[in-house]
């Protein structure tokens, strides 16, 4: 989970989006969006596929799983 918070925060500051934008894009609250980059929660499966479409990064990589 550790990885998953690091790339999201990453991912978010590289993009120039506040944690309030990302929030929006994904249909949730700023709260719930921050308790992913903090990791006391997880996302569901549709809104880890939404991050990735929104950052163009694969599922895997944002798991840590592959490095694109």
């Amino acid at each position: 989970m550790k990885i998953f918070c690091e790339k999201l925060y990453e991912l978010r500051k590289q993009s120039n989006l506040t944690q309030q934008q990302v929030a929006k894009k994904l249909g949730i609250t700023q709260p719930s969006y921050i308790r992913y980059e903090i990791g006391n929660s997880e996302p569901t499966l549709e809104n880890l596929v939404k991050l990735a479409d929104l950052f163009d990064v694969s599922v895997d990589y944002l798991l840590g799983r592959s490095n694109f």
